[in-house]
């Protein structure tokens, strides 16, 4: 089992939407997951994976073709991982030699929707943010900029 983690989900309480709440519970909370499934889920090799596994299924050599820098050590910890958490669904079939594929659950998928929305936003703020940046960097200059 991976550290930090428990093998049943706790009851954390309310963070739902149609209520407020406090996201600093998130860190807090005794045994609430909310904050290693947000990691687990947001990060790089999840979101990758996710992505590639959306309406298809993939073996795990052409899963770690299609993204890019992945080790196999790490491809499988974050497919176990996935799979730990009911996103993606492992099917072995007893061929020699062994075939396995990979594909999202009806939980993933719903999952992928979200991802989706999230890169859509970014594409589409991404100049904005170019300029925000770039502004930032600027006043970071003059601020370290020796006074003669």
């Amino acid at each position: 089992m991976e550290e930090g983690t428990s093998k049943s989900p706790s009851n954390c309480g309310h963070t739902g939407v149609e209520q407020d709440f406090d996201i600093s519970n998130w860190d807090v909370r005794e045994g609430c997951e909310v904050r290693q499934i947000l990691d687990r889920v947001a990060d790089k090799w999840s979101l990758l994976a996710i992505a590639h596994l959306e309406r298809r299924t993939l073996r795990f050599s052409e899963l770690r073709r299609l993204i890019d820098g992945i080790s196999q050590r790490m491809l499988t910890v974050t497919l176990r991982q996935l799979e730990r958490d009911g996103l993606v669904r492992r099917t072995v079939y007893p061929v020699v030699p062994p075939r396995v594929e990979y594909e999202l659950t009806p939980m993933g998928a719903t999952l992928h929707t979200t991802i989706r929305s999230l890169v859509d936003w970014t594409e589409g703020h991404q100049q904005e943010i170019a300029r925000a940046r770039a502004e930032y960097d600027s006043r970071q200059s003059e601020e370290e900029a020796p006074v003669v």
